[in-house]
């Protein structure tokens, strides 16, 4: 059986390669095998980071919620069951967007979620 080397087409996924890896540091820029490496483990990441993105704002907007909530005297929990009591449907993006930038409108929020619960 004779030996292949791929040539053109080792050199074309190569340079594919090494163009990806540009930005990155040191033998991972410059020697392939580190770098095929450190690009399997980068997209990798990116792949896995993608649906933790997603994980972070949440926890975010529910952590700026609670602080917003807090202030006026009642928990996130309990909040957020008043909301679901008295029918308000908003995601937890738009609340924690009411919290930072429209008081008057968050604050009129927590006092239907207080009336529902009872507090």
């Amino acid at each position: 059986m004779a030996r292949i080397k791929r040539g053109s087409h080792g050199i074309k996924h190569r340079r594919k390669v090494m163009k990806l890896v540009k930005g990155f540091r040191a033998a991972r820029r410059r020697n392939y095998r580190v770098a095929n490496e450190a690009l399997l483990k980068s997209l990798a990441y990116a792949f896995r980071d993608r649906r933790v993105r997603k994980r972070d704002f949440r926890s975010l907007w529910i952590s700026r919620i609670n602080a917003a909530v807090r202030r006026e005297g009642l928990t996130y929990s309990v909040f957020m069951s008043g909301l679901k009591k008295s029918g308000v449907t908003l995601n937890r993006k738009a609340l924690s967007e009411l919290a930072i930038n429209d008081a008057s409108a968050f604050g009129s929020l927590v006092k239907m979620a207080k009336g529902a619960v009872g507090k």
